[in-house]
This record gives structure tokens, C-alpha cells and sequence, in this order.
């Protein structure tokens, strides 16, 4: 029996000490340092910049018809000005996090902020629509490098007892960030501040930016003493395999499936398994590979992907719905906002609720909200199928729907998670977390492309009310039936039990 295999898996006290970070040690042995006096300050800032990367994916949703017009922009373009930021973004996730491990994740954050910032200007001043879905990719990355260090916080500078507050309140940021970007979109573009138009929507970045940035040197700077070495080939082969997937499924509808993109998506397997067989490889010889392949074994950890993998699908939904409203129904930016809000209010609410559902509904929390998330998608399908304009109870019907879309989602989300987490020993939680979060951000941008195209495939080149509202119709059909299956899957997540750690396979892993 090789027993170093164990040993690298199932470290000593000793050993797990020395991996851990200066913080993570000073609480081991009782003492605080300064900084955790200044805990929630600092994690008020770090919040500041998990704040900025989902509202920049909701509020240039409001933007995009404005795009179009300024720039004569093909629907694919208007696809790779979302999708190319969430794409960027879940690729990088995992190397943020491990970056954040290696330099300290003042460091990382901070070059992450700056990289976002920057970015933001090019959005801003960018001529082309070609330069703006530059820009939109190197904020991804900016994302990507800051995101990972506010959830890394909640477990090295809070206790126990403070945990389930910094999560709420985590999840609570995400929510708010999803209400304020509509709102502030639509407010932002009609209002055409300083005669700027839609680009103030980046532009609008930098003066908080600025601000995180000064407060960010406040921040504790601690790494840990042995880090990890990155696993760069790793990083490029994910890379790769996910731009091989992503950008046909984008460019190749708007071309007509030229031959170049089914080439592409044939690609994507090869590149799939080289980027597997190279992190075999690398954990076979001692090293620490990006993704670690001995994860899929974990006890219902496939079952848990594919849960969240759909349950994600809702990410063009955004999309599509802003698309709706200021094309066929004529809104103005403003009043496509205002029309989200109750999906704001909801987001915003579930999160910080989430602990009173654990206690009522247990196990069954996630599936229960992600019904409830089936049944608002659905009940909207039928408010728009029948729309009426001059009649309130619609207008009341499709704001009580995007309620319980944003309330579903964000009630299921954070049980998801931890029911996914709660199936692996606690020294994987770090990894597992990193792999959850990617599959989500993935998930987001392949329903983009992929709901996203048949949207605008149905529509047209030259679409007219009612084909839009066709192409509307089919679409939240299709993400009801993404939902209904991570309803399912979620479900038989919560059958499974404890005992599934004591398989022979699990065994091994352990």
C-alpha cells in the first residue's frame, strides 16, 4: 500500500497547521491579531468587490439595445458582450482563489480590482463593439481574481458563531447587486449623464474602484507559509477546452454552423482530456493540479455538479427578458428596470432568510426553493403569452412571478451549496467550493449561448413583436425544463446519506 498517498490526503496536526495561514494559525492557538478587531471593516471592503462582479453582469443587460443602435451590433456581438465576461470569469475562478493562497489575498484582490477597473474604462471608451467585448473579457478576469478572496475571508477571520451572518450577508450582496444593477442601469442610461449614454454603465466603476482600492490597503496580508505551486498548463488547458465549447455555440449560430465551429466543438473533448490526463499526471508525481480528478469519486459529488450545473441555466434569462421588454413591449432602460425590481427584492431577501428555512424545511430547503424558482418561471411564461398592457393584473401577476423567481433562487442556492459541500470531508470543502462556483458561472455562460441562440434564432435577423414574444415563450420554457431537472437531481442529493463516505471508493479517497 502506497501510504505517502494517504499521508498527502490525510496530512498530521502538525502538518495541517503548517498549511495553514497565518490567520487560520493565530486562531488555532487562541490569539487575535489586530486586524480581526477590524474583521467586519474588512470584510465590508472585500464585499465591495464581490458587490461589482455580478452587478456589471446585470446592468449592461439594460445597456445592450443601446449598444446595438451605437454600434450596428449583431446579436452574437451582443452575446459575447455578456458571455465573454461570465466565460472569462468561471474559467479564472479556481486560479484566483490559488493565487490569492500563493501571493495573499490583499495582493490578489487589489490586482484584481485594478484589472477590473481598468477594464471598466475600456468599456467605457470603447469604439467598437470588437474593443468592448475586449474589455468586458478582461473584467472577467478582474472578477475572477477578487470574488475568491471575500468567500476565502469567511473562513479564516470569523468564528464560528459569526459564520452563518457573513454568509447571509454574502448572499444578501448578490441579491442587492442583482436589484441595483437593473435599476441602476435603466437610471443611468435614460438619464444619458453627462451625454454619455449607455457607457456610463462602466464608466460609473471607477469612482468605487478607486475608493476599494484606497480601503484595500488596509486589508491583512497573509499567505500561506507553504503555498502551493500553481498549476499553469492547468490553467491553460481548462482555458482552452471551455473557449473550444463556448465560442461555437455563440459565433457558429449567427454564421450559419459554418465548418470551423463544428470543428471547434469536436475539439473540445481532446482538449477535455488532455487537461485531465495532465492533472493526473501532475497529482501522481506530488504536485497540486488545478482541478484534482480524485473529487469526482466523492460520494454524490457528480449528482451535486449536475444540480447546480442546471439549476444555473437561468443565467440568459436576463438576457433575453431585457431584450423583451425594451424591444416588444417598448420599455425605456429605465422601465426594464423597474420591471426587475421584484426579482431584486427577492434575491435580496432569501439569502438573509435562509437560516429560518434551514431550521423549517431541512434537506428539503433546495428543492423546495428551486420549485418555487419552476413555478415563477412558468407563471411568467403565461403573464407574457398573455400580456396585456393596460391591465394591472398582469402587471401585479408578472411582478409577484419575478419575485418568486429571485426568492426560489435565492433561498436554494445557499442550501445547494451546502448540501453539495456537506457530502465531503472538510479538507476538500476549499476545492469543492472553487469546482461549485465554476460549474455555476459555466452554466450561466453556456445557457447564454446556448438558450441565448435559440432565443435570437427564433426571433430573426429583423424581429418583430411578435416573433420576440415567441422566441421569449420557448426560451423560459426551455429554462423551466433545466429547473425540473435540477429539481430532480436535487432531490435524490437529498437521499443520499452519511453513509455513503464509508464505500470502499470513498475509503480510498479518504
Amino acid at each position: 500500500m502506497d501510504h505517502s498517498y494517504e499521508r498527502r490526503l490525510c496530512p498530521s496536526p502538525v502538518e495541517l497547521f503548517r498549511e495553514m495561514s497565518l490567520e487560520q494559525q493565530s486562531r488555532s492557538i487562541g490569539v487575535i491579531t489586530a486586524h480581526e478587531r477590524w474583521r467586519w471593516f474588512c470584510f465590508a471592503v472585500l464585499l465591495t468587490g464581490v458587490f461589482l462582479s455580478p452587478l456589471d453582469f446585470f446592468i449592461v443587460n439594460i445597456a445592450l439595445p443601446a449598444i446595438k443602435e451605437e454600434f450596428g451590433a449583431t446579436s452574437s456581438d451582443l452575446q459575447l458582450v455578456v458571455s465573454g465576461y461570465m466565460t472569462t470569469y468561471a474559467v479564472f475562478l479556481i486560479t484566483g482563489g490559488r493565487l490569492g493562497d500563493i501571493f495573499g489575498r490583499r495582493k490578489i484582490f487589489l490586482a484584481g480590482l485594478a484589472c477590473f477597473g481598468g477594464a471598466s474604462a475600456i468599456c467605457g471608451l470603447a469604439t467598437y463593439s470588437s474593443v468592448l467585448v475586449v474589455g468586458r473579457i478582461l473584467q472577467g478576469l478582474g472578477a475572477a481574481l477578487m470574488v475568491p478572496q471575500g468567500l476565502a475571508s469567511i473562513n479564516v477571520i470569523f468564528a464560528p458563531e459569526e459564520k452563518s451572518i457573513a454568509l447571509g450577508l454574502y448572499g444578501a450582496t448578490l441579491g442587492l447587486a442583482a436589484a441595483s444593477g437593473q435599476i441602476l442601469g435603466g437610471f443611468l442610461v435614460s438619464a444619458d449623464v453627462f451625454g454619455l449614454g449607455w457607457r456610463i454603465v462602466f464608466l460609473v466603476n471607477l469612482p468605487i474602484a478607486a475608493v476599494v482600492l484606497i480601503s484595500g490597503l488596509l486589508l491583512p496580508d497573509a499567505s500561506n507559509p507553504r503555498p502551493p505551486q500553481l498549476d499553469i498548463f492547468g490553467v491553460l488547458l481548462s482555458a482552452l477546452t471551455l473557449t473550444l465549447v463556448v465560442t461555437p455555440l455563440i459565433e457558429g449560430r449567427e454564421r450559419g454552423w459554418p465548418l470551423w465551429s463544428l470543428l471547434l466543438l469536436m475539439a473540445a473533448p481532446i482538449a477535455g482530456s488532455l487537461f485531465l490526463r495532465n492533472e493526473n499526471k501532475l497529482l501522481q508525481n506530488g504536485g497540486t493540479p488545478l482541478f484534482d480528478p480524485r473529487v469526482m469519486g466523492l460520494p454524490s459529488f457528480g449528482l451535486g455538479l449536475l444540480a447546480a450545473f442546471f439549476f444555473y441555466a437561468i443565467g440568459s434569462f436576463f438576457l433575453i427578458f431585457s431584450i423583451y421588454l425594451q424591444t416588444a413591449l417598448g420599455e425605456s432602460p429605465r422601465g426594464a428596470a423597474f420591471v426587475f425590481l421584484p426579482f431584486g427584492v427577492g434575491s435580496f431577501l432569501a439569502p438573509l432568510l435562509s437560516p429560518y428555512a434551514g431550521r423549517m424545511l431541512g434537506q428539503r430547503t433546495a428543492p423546495v426553493g428551486i420549485v418555487l424558482e419552476t413555478i415563477g418561471m412558468l407563471s411568467l411564461t403565461l403573464v407574457v403569452w398573455n400580456w396585456r398592457t393596460d391591465q394591472s393584473l398582469d402587471h401585479a401577476l408578472r411582478g409577484l412571478s419575478l419575485f418568486a423567481i429571485g426568492f426560489g433562487q435565492g433561498t436554494a442556492l445557499p442550501s445547494l451549496v451546502r448540501g453539495i459541500i456537506g457530502k465531503v470531508e472538510p479538507a476538500w470543502s476549499g476545492l469543492v467550493s472553487g469546482i461549485i462556483n465554476t460549474t455555476l458561472q459555466i452554466s450561466s455562460a453556456l445557457s447564454i449561448g446556448i438558450v441565448g441562440g435559440l432565443f435570437f434564432g427564433i426571433a430573426g435577423r429583423e424581429p418583430v413583436a411578435e416573433n420576440i414574444l415567441f422566441a421569449l415563450v420557448v426560451s423560459l420554457l426551455a429554462i423551466a425544463c433545466c429547473l425540473v431537472i435540477a429539481t430532480l437531481a436535487t432531490v435524490a442529493l437529498t437521499q443520499t446519506t452519511l453513509v455513503e463516505r464509508r464505500t470502499p471508493t470513498a475509503k480510498k479517497m479518504h
